[in-house]
């Protein structure tokens, strides 16, 4: 799927969307600093491998610290790790940087599973790259949910800060 043929889901889904251009961003510091002042919630996006061979995108909110251990404990999951770029091409359609919970709409991706971070959904308006990395897309969290509900991938919400913060809590006082 290309950014065009997500624009066209999106205007059959009836969602409004704006794309704003910038230079290529990599990391969450190059988007910050290309984007530029938009107000709403801008995402930080995982693409993480299990150990029985399974894919999860954890969606969660740029400032975030995601703790892979938490999380999958959190979650029940057999121990995360990255996936490979080959992985993420062969699956989500994209290339490292450009990673994006847009690339569940690619058939590739139907068995994928998301986790969405609780804060990032607490923003009116989401910022996601459109499977491209010098692009920004904006869209409303309720058009968000549907674009989710559309491509068959209901979200597991989770309060990653509040689970990071736990396992942080759990290691200080002595826990594992």
């Amino acid at each position: 799927m290309t950014d065009q043929d997500l624009f066209a889901l999106f205007d059959r889904l009836g969602i409004a969307h704006v794309t704003h251009a910038h230079e290529a961003a990599h990391t969450v510091e190059e988007a910050q600093a290309f984007r530029g002042a938009l107000a709403g919630g801008h995402a930080k996006n995982l693409f993480l491998k299990d150990r029985k061979g399974g894919f999860w995108l954890v969606v969660a909110e740029e400032t975030v610290r995601v703790d892979l251990t938490a999380l999958e404990k959190h979650l029940g999951a057999p121990r995360l790790s990255f996936g490979s770029a080959e992985a993420m091409e062969a699956i989500l359609g994209v290339t490292p940087g450009s990673v994006t919970p847009f690339t569940l709409a690619n058939e590739s991706a139907k068995d994928v599973r998301l986790v969405l971070d609780a804060g990032l959904m607490a923003f009116d308006t989401l910022y996601f790259h459109p499977l491209r990395n010098d692009r920004t897309t904006a869209i409303a969290r309720g058009d968000f949910e549907r674009f989710l509900a559309a491509v068959g991938h209901p979200p597991v919400l989770v309060d990653i800060a509040a689970v990071t913060a736990a396992r942080a809590a759990a290691k200080a006082g002595g826990g594992a």
